[in-house]
């Protein structure tokens, strides 16, 4: 993994920064709180986002409601761009969004999903997902004074924080879970023993019910063949039952033979009847119409007398007319000269020539004007007297009109009923041959009615004999049911036992499989509690003993390079330092600043080439970062520096220190300047 650029965005004393991180050594140089480290927090943030524990405020710049990182770094030959913001809300501030770009593809997700995917890449393992990256803060970055704290942590404390490093705290969570293992399974022999207590009296009832299944099959095949010989019986009966019911059946054809010819009889009688009733009738027609005399002559008269009075209706009609016609032109006339009297009457000048009209002009003209008016009305009321005098005359003749043509009609009716006197006596030949005929026939079938009859009686003695027979046949069903009966109760019988022998069975193999599960969790129990926790104890110390070996020379290496030759260093059992001078053992607390910060150096830099060798496969092993790792150093221990850096061979080495001696020691320098309480970059 290679740092490329990161850049900031309203974190502690930054505003917007962008910063570049070349291949090689790089020294982050400035004064004490120039802003060094918030670089470093900056790039841990980028990664992991807010570490348990951390708080958001740290970072986001006061009176700022936003933060922003955005870290360019390639891996594997891909480009990634990770960027998390920080929002600040009424109560807190909070990861706001976060997200990651591989080679130009970007993916957004929540922070722990982009903090998965960075583990991911940078090969961590997975159970760094919901915990503080130490992995990365032991290989990559430690703060000085973190690591000096470590050094001081009571044994156990600092055994536990190696074995998580390490990745052997397995060892101890295994013992854990063996000791819950062998309880379990403890706790499940104890149920299983109790399950297959009953196990052999469970065999014997097996065998019992395995017995009455044999004797309930000797009881079954008794049953079928009773059974058997009910159905055969009943059979015989049905067979004796049809024969007469054949009898009962001819007796009821016989029957509905009867009943037909019965009804044939009676509407064949009231055919005869209805014929009859109609020859009556039509000698009665007869007779009437003999009394009828129908006069030709007199049918002509009337005819001409209603032609004659029609053209008289006719000539009536006309002359009305022309009165009406009359009328109406004298009442137009009158209504023209009361509208001239009038128009005149107002006319003061004369509507041609334009002069006055007199008075005496006006008198005349009405004079005039009257007169025809009383002529006109004199000739109105003649007509209107004559109009009166005609419609009195039509109606007159459309009443004698009405009158012969009612007369008209009688005589047609009289003409139609004489004409129809013959068509009735041939009717009545006709009707009375179809009497004779019907009679005929209704002497045949009352002939055959007899017959039947006589057939009838010798049927119905088997109604008697049928009625015995089925009540003999319900008995034998009976019978067959309650054989059907107990057949089917002791199927039902011996499927039931065939059903509890087969869950018997089935709950003895279980049982016996328990019981070899048991005989073998007993053998895995023995083997955890009695062998493996040994083997896992051991197994433990053999690492942490190789483990500790290896850390404690590269520890005394690097410490052998950092002071005098009159100290030497070396780790105790639990991973303590511990500084000899002339075979005696120096106390912590009684060794000066700078030899405190060379003992957390080298436990630094000893303790990421462990892990480094351990997991080999971590893509952050070609990248260390170094935070004040001078501070309390003699100027004999800065030149020493040199050759810890020389001798760290990292393909990138950022380095944070206010000595101004240190740039001299790394390939470039980024100066971290801070004014008005801003930091900036100084090339």
């Amino acid at each position: 993994m290679q740092l490329k650029k990161i850049q900031i965005e309203n974190l502690r004393s930054y505003e917007t920064q962008e910063i570049e991180f070349p291949k090689g050594s790089t020294l982050l140089s400035g004064d004490i709180g120039a802003g060094k480290t918030t670089i470093l927090l900056a790039i841990e943030f980028a990664l992991f986002g807010l570490q348990p524990g951390q708080r958001a405020s740290s970072l986001l710049r006061t009176n700022k409601d936003s933060g922003k990182v955005i870290l360019d770094f390639v891996v594997n030959n891909e480009n990634v761009t990770i960027e998390r913001t920080l929002k600040r809300g009424k109560k807190s501030i909070t990861q706001d969004s976060a997200s990651i770009t591989i080679n130009n593809e970007k993916f957004e997700a929540s922070v722990t999903e982009v903090k998965n995917k960075i583990l991911k890449i940078l090969n961590y393992p997975e159970e760094f997902a919901k915990k503080t990256n130490i992995l990365y803060k032991f290989t990559v970055y430690t703060p000085q004074e973190e690591m000096k704290q470590i050094i001081i942590e009571p044994a156990e404390t600092r055994l536990n924080i190696l074995r998580h490093v390490f990745g052997i705290d397995k060892y101890k969570r295994i013992q854990e879970n063996t000791s819950i293992l062998t309880l379990k399974l403890r706790e499940k022999i104890r149920i299983n023993q109790a399950l297959i207590s009953e196990l052999e009296s469970d065999k014997r009832e097996l065998i019992q019910k395995q017995e009455n299944i044999i004797l309930l099959k000797q009881n079954k095949e008794q049953a079928v063949k009773e059974h058997e010989n009910s159905i055969f019986l009943r059979q015989l009966k049905e067979k004796e039952i049809e024969e007469i019911q054949e009898k009962i059946n001819q007796k009821k054809i016989l029957e509905n033979e009867n009943s037909k010819s019965d009804v044939l009889i009676r509407e064949k009688s009231q055919q005869i009847k209805t014929l009859q009733s109609a020859e009556d009738s039509l000698n009665l027609q007869i007779q009437e119409a003999k009394k009828i005399s129908f006069s030709q002559e007199e049918y002509n008269s009337i005819e001409g007398r209603i032609q004659f009075q029609q053209n008289k209706e006719d000539e009536f009609q006309r002359e009305y007319i022309k009165i009406i016609s009359r009328i109406n032109s004298e009442q137009s006339k009158k209504s023209e000269t009361e509208n001239l009297k009038n128009k005149i009457k107002g006319l003061e000048k004369c509507p041609t020539c334009l002069q006055e009209v007199s008075e005496q002009y006006k008198k005349n003209i009405s004079q005039k004007t009257d007169e025809e008016i009383q002529m006109v009305s004199k000739s109105l009321s003649e007509l209107n007297l004559k109009k009166s005098k005609f419609e009195e005359q039509i109606n007159s003749v459309k009443k004698i009109i009405s009158e012969f043509k009612k007369r008209k009609s009688e005589l047609e009716l009289l003409k139609i009923k004489t004409e129809n006197f013959m068509e009735k006596e041939q009717r009545i030949l006709e009707i009375k041959k179809q009497i004779d005929f019907l009679k005929k026939d209704l002497e045949i079938l009352n002939m055959h009615v007899i017959s039947i009859q006589d057939s009838i009686q010798e049927f119905k003695k088997y109604d008697a004999v049928f009625l015995q027979k089925n009540r003999e046949l319900q008995e034998l069903k009976h019978i067959e049911s309650q054989k059907a009966i107990k057949n089917a109760e002791i199927n039902k019988e011996i499927q039931f036992s065939e059903k509890i022998v087969e869950e018997m069975k089935e709950k003895i193999k279980e049982k016996e499989f328990l019981k070899s599960q048991t005989e073998n969790l007993k053998g895995l129990e023995d083997w955890l509690s009695n062998k493996f926790l040994d083997i896992i104890l051991f197994t433990e110390k053999q690492v942490m003993i190789t483990l500790r070996q290896e850390f404690s020379k590269l520890f005394s290496e690097w410490f052998s390079i950092l002071v005098s030759d009159s100290l030497t260093a070396k780790l105790g059992d639990d991973f303590e330092p511990i500084i000899e001078q002339q075979d005696y053992e120096l106390d912590y607390s009684f060794l000066s600043g700078g030899e405190r910060t060379a003992i957390a150096l080298a436990y630094r830099l000893s303790l990421n080439q462990v892990i480094n060798s351990i997991m080999s496969n971590l893509k952050t092993n070609n990248l260390v970062i170094l935070d004040e790792p001078t501070e309390g150093f003699s100027t004999q221990q800065l030149d020493k520096m040199r050759d810890v850096l020389n001798q760290l061979n990292a393909e990138q080495l950022i380095l944070v220190s206010h000595e101004p001696k240190m740039e001299s020691f790394v390939d470039n320098i980024i100066r971290v300047k801070k004014e008005s309480g801003i930091t900036r970059i100084n090339s």
